[in-house]
């Protein structure tokens, strides 16, 4: 009967040309009531906390308003120049607005601007009017899209994040989101780094994006604000600093300076107390595994692609990984086979899993090796039946996540 074998190995032995530090970074304690914090380029969370608690979140759900029109211009149901109407219950929306009225005719182009920047309710029930008729139609298709989209904690019933009961959204859901309009819908991103908007000029004082991160020439390019009484003050932020993309939401703070605050040292954690190290290279080989039937009798096992890791700036002991296997691996064996799947195991951090692959085809043995193996497997199995009870097998591994996002969704 197959059964998973588990070998574990040192780094340091296989990775000789790169030393990597094992130590746990220094702890962000944040001083939100929730947030994520999360490594786009190399799939890693380095924060959690109230992650999964569905909580009001203010204008940041706006960023679910502007994901359906993102979706609406990807499949051609409108362009950056359509226009679209503005009712009465647009007109009288209050707190953020574009101050639309009822002989206003905004562009798409001008509706994204001005949700985004001028955070405008009314640009919010414009959109949810247009593409589901009627705001509470919108607000369902909005929570049923989010589910489709993996956003298990988030419900609307409308579109502007305007207080309500049934308002809500997790800080994982809102990163889940962020990272889909940024990798998505890169050709619309832009958006989120633009500082103002002066619509008209109807609003001197409200053409300003929110977004305190946007000033301080640390990378950052989006995404959203937020702030209601109930809520407290959030974030939708990301930044890019030396090719790595981090994204957060944090909610909860007391007021818009210490969300700046707690913003800045966020990014400025994430970038200084983590990097990125490539310790293997595509095709380079991990280990070897042997092959039932097999001429030859062994196969190293190779990485498909560079495997880089996100691991503390500072320390000094070595990574250990593991490296699971179903035995026996039956000869014959392809070029690229998937056969065993490496668990890397960071202090700190969550295990980075990497598939490993056969560095080259094995065939089957001749008559002759076949009858030895064959007879050699008999004997196994007599010993298994009758001698001292093995083991009981180790559980399978987990699936490797593909795609950027999927360690938010795990």
């Amino acid at each position: 009967m197959p059964f998973v074998i588990r070998a574990l190995v040192r780094l340091a032995a296989l990775f000789a040309l790169t030393a990597l530090a094992a130590l746990p970074a220094r702890a962000f304690e944040t001083n939100a009531r929730a947030a994520i914090v999360y490594d786009l380029t190399t799939n890693t969370i380095l924060l959690e906390k109230n992650a999964d608690q569905p909580l009001p979140p203010a204008s940041m759900s706006k960023l679910m308003t502007v994901n359906m029109l993102f979706e609406a211009l990807e499949d051609g149901r409108v362009s950056l120049d359509t226009r679209f109407r503005v009712s009465e219950r647009a007109q009288a929306m209050g707190g953020s607005t574009m101050f639309l009225n009822t002989t206003d005719r905004p562009t798409v182009e001008e509706l994204i601007q001005g949700i985004i920047v001028n955070s405008g309710n009314d640009a919010c029930v414009v959109v949810a009017e247009a593409l589901g008729g009627t705001e509470e139609a919108f607000a369902r298709m909005m929570t049923e899209r989010a589910k489709a989209l993996g956003m298990r904690n988030s419900t609307f019933v409308n579109a502007s994040g305007w207080p309500d009961p049934g308002q809500r959204m997790s800080m994982r859901d809102l990163a889940i989101l962020a990272v889909r309009l940024i990798t998505k819908f890169p050709q619309y991103y832009h958006y989120f780094g633009q500082k103002e908007f002066p619509f008209d000029n109807r609003a001197p004082d409200n053409r300003f994006n929110r977004n305190p991160l946007l000033k301080l020439g640390i990378g950052a390019d989006g995404l959203k604000t937020g702030h209601t009484q109930e809520a407290g003050y959030g974030l939708v932020g990301s930044a890019v600093q030396g090719g790595r993309r981090i994204v957060f939401v944090i909610s909860g703070l007391e007021s818009a300076a210490a969300r700046a605050k707690e913003a800045e040292a966020i990014v400025n954690w994430a970038f200084r107390q983590f990097t990125v190290k490539t310790p293997l290279k595509a095709g380079q080989r991990v280990a070897e595994v042997p092959v039932f039937l097999g001429a030859p009798e062994r196969v190293g096992l190779v990485p498909a692609r560079d495997v880089s890791l996100l691991v503390p700036v500072i320390g000094g002991d070595q990574l250990t990984a593991r490296i699971d296997w179903t035995d026996p691996i039956m000869a014959p064996v392809a070029a690229g086979q998937k056969l065993a799947e490496m668990t890397v195991l960071r202090d700190g951090l969550p295990p980075s899993r990497v598939p490993l692959y056969a560095e080259g085809p094995v065939a089957r043995a001749g008559f002759l090796p076949r009858l030895g193996a064959a007879a050699g497997r008999v004997l196994d199995m007599a010993m298994e039946r009758f001698g001292p009870a093995p083991p009981p097998p180790a559980a399978p591994p987990a699936p490797e996540p593909d795609e950027p996002g999927n360690a938010l969704t795990n």
